[in-house]
Parts: C-alpha cells; sequence; structure tokens
C-alpha cells in the first residue's frame, strides 16, 4: 500500500523513532515562518476543518500496523499545522484505543490553544511539542509572520492554560535565529514567558536546513548554549542532529519512492538522507544523480551543502 498521509518512521531529535503522520496539506498553517524547512504557506488561516478524511488517515494507521513493527512514537505533524484538522483529537483516540502501547505526539506550533475545544481534543496524547519563538508582537510577526489575528499574548495565553490542564508532557521548542529574536531585551522577555508556561522541557533549536527566505544563518552551538544559560532552567537543551537509522531501511525495495518521498516533505543533502534513510552515501548519490538527471529533483548549493528537493 503507498502510504500518503503516513511517513518514516524516521529517527527524530526528540521522539526516537517515530511515524509521522500527516493531517492537512501542504502547507497550510496559521504562521508562515521565515525559518520553515517545509517551505511557504501556501494557505495561512485558522480555519479548523476535516482537510483530509479521517477513514483515509485511520485506514493507513491500520495497514501500518498491520504489516510492520511498532515504532516508538506516532507523531502528529508533517507538512502543516495539525491542530487545523477538526478530527485531531478523534485521531489520538483512535490510535490510543487501537494502539494503546504506543505514545502519541503532537509536534504543533501551539497558536490555536487558546480554543478550549481544541485542548480537550489533545487530553489523550502523551507529549505535545508547542513552539514559541517570540515575545512581542513586533518580533512574533517578522519571525512567525503570523495569520492577522493572532497575537502573542493569545498565543502564550493559550500555552499557558493548556498546561493547567494537560497531565502529560509538554516540550517547547524555541527556534533561536541571527538578526530576529537573539537581541537581549526579547529574551529577556520570552524567558518571563516561559516561566508563564512552565513547560517539562525547553529544547533550543537552530536553522538545520533552508529556510523560506534567502540568507538566514543559524545561530552557533556557542549562541544557544548562552542562551540557554541565560533562559537559566535545568531543562533547558540544545536539539541535536538525529542519530543514524539502523540499516534495515537499506532493505526497501523501492529506493526511489524513499528518497521522493523525503524530499518531498523537506530539502535534504545527502548526509541527510542518509540519516532519514538508513542508505548509504553510494547508493544514495547514484539514485539521486538518476533522478536529477532525469529532472525529478533539483539542487541548490547552502552553507551546509549541497541540498535535494523536490523539483516544481
Amino acid at each position: 500500500m503507498k502510504y500518503n498521509y503516513l511517513f518514516g518512521p524516521v529517527p527524530s531529535r526528540r521522539l526516537g523513532m517515530s511515524l509521522g503522520v500527516d493531517l492537512v496539506p501542504k502547507k497550510v498553517c496559521s504562521l508562515d515562518c521565515v525559518y520553515c524547512e517545509v517551505g511557504k504557506t501556501t494557505l495561512l488561516t485558522t480555519e479548523r476543518k476535516e482537510y483530509i478524511s479521517f477513514e483515509k488517515i485511520t485506514e493507513e494507521i491500520r495497514h501500518y500496523f498491520e504489516h510492520n513493527a511498532k515504532p516508538d512514537f506516532i507523531t502528529l505533524t508533517g507538512s502543516g499545522e495539525p491542530t487545523l484538522h477538526s478530527r485531531i483529537g478523534d485521531v489520538v483516540k483512535y490510535v490510543k484505543y487501537y494502539h494503546p502501547k504506543v505514545p502519541v505526539a503532537v509536534i504543533t506550533n501551539g497558536t490555536l490553544l487558546n480554543h478550549a475545544k481544541l485542548r480537550d481534543e489533545l487530553m489523550n496524547a502523551d507529549v505535545i511539542l508547542p513552539s514559541l519563538d517570540a515575545a512581542t508582537d513586533a518580533v512574533f510577526n517578522k519571525i512567525n509572520r503570523a495569520f492577522p489575528q493572532i497575537r502573542v499574548n493569545d498565543h502564550v495565553e493559550g500555552l499557558v492554560k493548556f498546561r493547567k490542564q494537560f497531565t502529560g508532557k509538554i516540550w517547547l521548542e524555541v527556534f533561536i535565529l541571527p538578526g530576529y529574536n537573539m537581541h537581549s531585551e526579547e529574551l529577556t522577555q520570552l524567558k518571563e514567558k516561559i516561566k508563564q508556561i512552565a513547560p517539562d522541557a525547553i529544547q533550543l533549536n537552530t536553522l538545520d536546513r533552508p529556510g523560506v527566505l534567502e540568507g538566514l544563518i543559524p545561530a552557533t552551538h556557542k549562541e544557544l548554549a548562552a542562551i540557554a544559560k541565560h533562559l537559566s532552567s535545568e531543562s533547558t537543551e540544545i536539539i541535536l542532529k538525529p542519530p543514524k537509522q539502523s540499516n534495515s531501511t537499506a532493505e526497501m525495495k523501492d529506493v526511489k519512492s524513499l528518497i521522493m518521498n523525503t524530499l518531498r516533505r523537506r530539502p535534504c543533502t545527502i548526509d541527510d538522507l542518509t540519516k532519514v534513510t538508513g542508505l548509504s552515501e553510494v547508493v544514495l548519490t547514484k539514485h539521486i544523480s538518476t533522478l536529477n538527471a532525469n529532472g525529478d529533483i533539483e539542487c541548490f548549493d547552502q552553507k551546509r551543502g549541497m541540498f535535494y528537493r523536490m523539483k516544481g
């Protein structure tokens, strides 16, 4: 069966071997973050609806578990903002009912958590990974480019309310980007907002792949370490690159499909692809060359190396 809404399992920096589930088309989101590795938002919205049929999503999940070993996590994430799907709560309940031993994570920008109905829908999840990159509207609009009616205080208020209700883990990601949110005044205010939210962990991240805008640069490890110290929380960590996947993935028959499904979601270097697919650099280089020559993919040079992505 070809999966249209599942991807992986892939090695996650935070969730081990994670089976991803796309709940919205690329790239339906309430934000249009300048650093997003998935690409520019195609539909900037806060409208919640059943973007993808619940039955189609659960059919793929059922088929996967019937034919594959269970992953470490099922992660609702992917090509847009998953909480925009009006039946995300039903998807969580489905997984928890039929596969209770597999934890469910939701990677979200958190902007819709000020809606009580959504907070209730997520109560059955095990881990929620929201983000907060700014403490002021000026920086929020610059780095996250939110839907016009979203304000940073509403964003924070939703996270605070969710923390009071949710009994699972909350791992708050803060994306650090030089020239956007690294000045001391913003970081000081951000520290206060994070205290209000009281997440179980604070995870600092920075640019690892090309973003939406050209010319963006990642924060250095030294800069991230200084920010972690400034936040002065024992639960603050700098997210590291994912570990290499076992060679078992290399036994997959359709290498071309594996590569293209990976690049369809985000640009990757050869090194990225070795980590995600488990295939050797020699095998990947051979197939990448063929796909590039056939016009299926294109390459472009960035600071971290040569990246490949789906053409068009």
